[in-house]
């Protein structure tokens, strides 16, 4: 019962390292899992803020460009609405030279369009239709051509003469021509007009421009000075600058097909609460930042300006950062699942560690089991089984059967309980020895002269079963510390074991050498059945034999006497090819040398 119930106990406390084992992968997958998630995230948050950053400085590019704009607009605007007063002998200072000169700017643009008319009327592709469309496109109050006499031949609307006095109609007793009435607006309502006359007088052309049409045309020009002294470059595909109206002011570039003056909601840019607003485009095969922001004169939002900026190096910059960032994210996977394998691996050893551990733990407990059970047995056993075998003896000669016949069959009972009776002693002395075999007494002595002497008390029996027993000492005297009474039982049992392994007639070599500098090797060879690998695994638990008669502990006990010397036994076995049994025995004792 005692056995059935350690071996409950060895299955029991083996399952638990299995589910162990089962649960332990799957909690590091799940924290790798997590782990790679994270670092995965991380990596695309990085690669999202870089490129955040990048627009984010082609943004500040863009506003400084426009900064730069707007800086001389303001300035060429204040030149364009100075006042020059009157200066008849005074000479001019050069800010009044500069307002002089942007105003001729002013009008010099206004003349290059009413010459554009002049040429379009030669060619009779004039009507009252294109020149109010003309006027709307580009802010004129006003716009006719004259014939000789100085009345409108096609102008872009009436003529409001309704801000006029009934008087002014006329002129020296007939109707005023229009190039009077425009005189007369000009000098009452502040309306002034551009005048051009062709050479043989055979026409004008008229331009007049309200309040609105002057600002207009000022801002205008004032940006498109600014335009060319800022120049082309600066990575600028195309710039368009508006007004508050999103009449074009100015331009720089052309903007590509597929793209739109509507592409941004510009009442929302206008109103100023925007500071940019920008998106990626491909278009034609540049890869452009198209951005939109307020443009702004004497801090008030004026327009806006929509720029567009080359985007290739901010390209290469941010896939290349992607790139790095996507080796590093790879890296930090390739570390981290390293990282969980080697956590796993190594949680795994030392769970083997425990496993192994607690199976030497249950070994020990099972070997003091039975000492104790063998101090039980030997007890309670022995003394009975001497009280049986003296009475056997006295019944086998003082108490033979009178009849003949029967003498034979008492014999032969008489010798059943006497060989039975010594078996069971045998077994009770096995128990004995196993649980004092812990217990040494070292000497030094020669382990040759230890094989040799088992060597001469098993020959006969050897030699009565056709087995031949041969010896090498190769290292003499071979001398180590050791119990020499225990070290000899353990030697016993291993030949004993392979004479039994042997059914018929075959050899056993008993061998003595040296095991690198420190040790030396005893070795035990037969020619016998051999074993499986599986019962060389079994060999050394006390609970497992072979044999039909006994309790398997020879080798278990020769295997705790060989451990209690410092030393091991190597077993080398095939099924049917013999075993060899190897011990190797320190020539010093362990705590002698870590003491030296």
């Amino acid at each position: 019962m005692i056995f059935f119930r350690k071996k409950e106990t060895i299955i029991r406390r083996a399952s638990h390292p299995y589910n162990g084992s089962f649960l332990q992968p799957l909690a590091v997958a799940i924290v790798s899992a997590i782990l790679v998630a994270l670092i995965l995230i991380m990596g695309f948050l990085d690669i999202r803020r870089s490129e955040t950053n990048l627009v984010g400085f082609m943004e500040d590019q863009a506003l400084a460009t426009i900064s730069v704009l707007q800086r001389l607009t303001e300035d060429n605007l204040k030149s364009i609405v100075a006042m020059t007063g009157k200066m008849p002998t005074q000479a001019k200072t050069a800010s009044q030279e500069e307002a002089d000169y942007s105003k001729k700017l002013v009008i010099e643009a206004i003349t290059a369009l009413g010459q554009k008319i002049d040429e379009q009327w030669k060619k009779k592709l004039i009507n009252n239709v294109y020149l109010h469309k003309f006027a709307v496109d580009h802010n004129f109050w006003y716009m006719a051509v004259l014939n000789r006499e100085g009345n409108a031949v096609y102008q872009s609307s009436p003529l409001k003469t309704s801000m006029l006095d009934e008087n002014d109609l006329s002129a020296n007793g007939r109707k005023a021509t229009t190039i009077e009435l425009l005189e007369k607006i000009r000098i009452k309502q502040g309306i002034g007009f551009v005048a051009l006359r062709r050479k043989d007088g055979s026409g004008t052309v008229v331009i007049n421009l309200d309040k609105e049409g002057l600002k207009y045309w000022s801002m205008k020009v004032a940006v498109g000075r600014a335009i060319n002294k800022m120049g082309e470059g600066h990575g600028i595909v195309y710039m368009q600058i508006f007004n508050d109206q999103e009449k074009q002011l100015g331009d720089i570039g052309k903007l590509p097909e597929g793209l739109s003056d509507k592409d941004f909601n510009h009442q929302r840019i206008l109103k100023g609460t925007t500071r940019i607003v920008s998106r990626k485009v491909d278009v034609q095969g540049n890869n452009i930042l198209d951005m939109a922001a307020p443009f702004t004169l004497d801090k008030k939002v004026a327009g806006l300006v929509r720029i567009g900026l080359e985007r290739g190096s901010m390209d290469k910059i941010i896939a290349e950062n992607r790139r790095n960032i996507f080796i590093f994210m790879l890296l930090v996977v390739v570390i981290a699942l390293l990282s969980m394998w080697l956590l796993y691996h190594d949680q795994n050893r030392h769970l083997a560690g425990i496993i192994d551990m607690e199976r030497r733990l249950e070994k020990a407990e099972r070997l003091s089991s039975l000492g104790r059970l063998a101090a039980g047995v030997a007890h309670e056993i022995r003394n009975p089984l001497n009280a049986i075998s003296m009475a056997t003896q006295r019944l086998k000669m003082d108490f033979v059967p009178a009849d003949q016949s029967k003498v034979d069959e008492f014999q032969k009972l008489s010798g059943v309980i006497r060989d039975e009776i010594k078996r069971l002693n045998g077994i009770i002395e096995e128990f004995l020895t196993f649980s004092k075999s812990r217990r040494l007494q070292f000497s030094d002595f020669s382990v040759a002269k230890v094989l040799q002497k088992i060597v001469s008390l098993i020959q006969e029996e050897a030699s009565a079963r056709g087995i031949t027993i041969k010896t090498e000492w190769r290292l003499q005297p071979a001398i180590i510390p050791m119990d020499v009474n225990k070290l000899q039982q353990a030697f016993l049992n291993l030949i004993k074991n392979a004479l039994e392994s042997i059914s018929a007639e075959g050899t056993i070599t008993i061998t003595v050498d040296k095991e690198g500098g420190n040790y030396i090797m005893a070795s035990i060879s037969d020619t016998g059945c051999g074993m499986t690998a599986e019962e060389i695994e079994k060999i050394f638990s006390p609970e497992y034999t072979t044999k039909e008669k006994g309790v398997g502990l020879g080798i278990p006990l020769a295997n705790e006497i060989i451990r209690g010397h410092g030393g091991e036994i190597r077993v080398i076995s095939h099924k049917g090819n013999g075993t060899t049994f190897e011990v190797v025995l320190p020539r010093e004792r362990l705590s002698e040398k870590s003491s030296s």
